[in-house]
């Protein structure tokens, strides 16, 4: 039996050619101008629905609710990229940028058809999937038992003032998290004031963090306000607040307690009103045991403690977050549609991602830059090592790149821990690369590889020079 479509595009003649095109193809097609129309005919008997963003009356988006489970394939151009990436946040499963060739839309009915036929994996099929592969309201992606419990106590947690504190690696997305809190609470309609403490100077810290009247110091010809004042009656998100140094530190734990500020150079004090949440990598805990972070400000940071898994740790969520990931991608360097193969897949869940989501970002927009075609395979993600992995991934595939069949079976070399891991990396790239560019390669900041260099025992070696003729 052929797939049922329907059309929703308010010009005469695209909608004509469409149709004809994907009749020629065998599929059974409907069409309708506008979403009001589309409405009158029987959403829940179409396999896919072809929609463009602008049209009359209702946005075509407004068809991704009002049809679900039927899976809504958008149609968009240039100008209209954000309205595209609202459309893949709400549920669309593709989006096309006008004007595109047939193969395109072709290969994307195909990659959306497919896990309906059973030939493609219901973790990649968000047509098919009974769980919304992403959080839409906290514009976070997960489905696994810990991001799936993450979002639960993130929307418990929200709507209340409490501070809390948000635990992971650096590149989990703490910053996300933040934001979703501060979109659930009452204070949503206030900027969230967002600070990296580990970016500001110690000598700078709490004149940035509290401001300072005129004349506190030399250079200070006005009254400046800091950044907390400036969260007031909002949020503030202290990014690795483990970096905060004492005095800051005591400031800080004066405005919890007090709920009060005081400027540089005055002792006059103003009241604030701030909701604060902070965020780290490190083991404040032991950071207390060595005195470096003040106990009575760990113990009013604590009150309520998140946990960011880190992306090993994720399973397949990690195929969704790259599914998600090119096709923002796609969006911003003006790409058709692009799709993982499954060997791409296999790369990509063997690697252990020491720099979490910020590093699959690098691989996977190096990828979309440089992929040609309708797909990304192996070869075009810049990965540094693999490991066995236990289990073959399935994934979306288009219908023009057939999946790679299995190597024969080969003895696999042990399998390494994640520090052993760096290591190797470090060693093998340190002689050919900066601090910087290692860094970058890595997923990482620069402070963070010092940080890891430290506890690791891997001192940097001096880089290999061209030898001068």
């Amino acid at each position: 039996m052929s797939a049922r479509l329907l059309i929703v595009e308010d010009e005469p003649l695209i909608r004509r050619n469409l149709r004809r095109m994907l009749e020629r193809h065998q599929y059974e097609v409907s069409e309708a101008g506008c979403v009001a129309t589309a409405c009158q005919l029987d959403l829940s008997r179409f396999d896919l629905i072809i929609s463009d963003v602008r049209l009359p009356g209702e946005q075509g988006t407004r068809l991704i609710d009002l049809a679900r489970p039927v899976p809504v394939l958008i149609m968009t151009s240039y100008e209209d990229t954000r309205d595209a990436v609202s459309a893949m946040r709400a549920g669309a499963v593709h989006y096309l940028i006008k004007p595109f060739d047939h193969q395109e839309l072709l290969v994307a009915i195909a990659s959306t058809l497919q896990p309906q036929q059973a030939s493609v994996s219901e973790a990649m099929t968000p047509a098919s999937a009974t769980t919304k592969p992403m959080a839409s309201d906290l514009g976070m992606t997960g489905q696994s038992p810990a991001m799936l419990q993450l979002f639960e106590e993130i929307r418990t947690v929200g709507p209340l003032s409490t501070t809390v504190l948000v635990h992971g690696e650096s590149g989990t997305g703490k910053e996300l998290v933040a934001r979703a809190l501060h979109k659930l609470s009452p204070r949503a309609n206030q900027e969230m004031i967002a600070v990296n403490c580990a970016a500001i100077p110690d000598s700078l810290m709490e004149d940035e963090l509290f401001g300072h009247e005129k004349g506190a110091f030399t250079g200070a010809t006005t009254s400046r306000k800091g950044l907390v004042e400036a969260a007031d009656q909002s949020t503030l998100f202290l990014d690795e607040i483990g970096e905060l140094p004492l005095d800051a530190q005591a400031r800080l734990l004066r405005l919890l307690q007090e709920r009060e500020i005081r400027r540089l150079g005055t002792h006059e004090t103003r009241k604030v009103d701030i909701r604060l949440i902070a965020a780290t990598h490190r083991n404040l805990e032991q950071m207390v045991q060595e005195g470096t972070f003040r106990a009575d400000l760990f113990f009013r940071l604590n009150v309520v403690a998140l946990t960011l898994p880190p992306l090993r740790e994720r399973g397949k969520d990690l195929l969704l977050l790259a599914q998600e990931l090119v096709s923002q991608f796609c969006l911003r360097h003006h790409k058709p549609i692009l799709l993982l193969t499954h060997d791409a897949a296999e790369r990509l869940m063997s690697h252990d991602w020491p720099g979490n989501i910020r590093e699959l970002q690098n691989v996977l927009e190096y990828a979309v830059i440089m992929g040609k075609g309708g797909a990304i395979c192996a070869e075009q993600l810049k990965l540094p090592c693999i490991k066995p992995t236990p289990e073959p991934v399935e994934t979306q595939v288009s219908n023009s790149v057939s999946p790679i069949s299995p190597a024969p079976t080969e003895a696999a070399p042990p399998a390494c821990s994640l520090q052993q891991h760096f290591i190797d990396t470090v060693r093998r790239l340190e002689p050919h690369m900066s601090e910087t560019q290692l860094a970058e390669q890595l997923g990482i900041s620069r402070k963070t590889l010092w940080e890891r260099r430290q506890k690791l025992g891997i001192p940097r070696q001096l880089r290999r020079k061209t030898p001068q003729n």
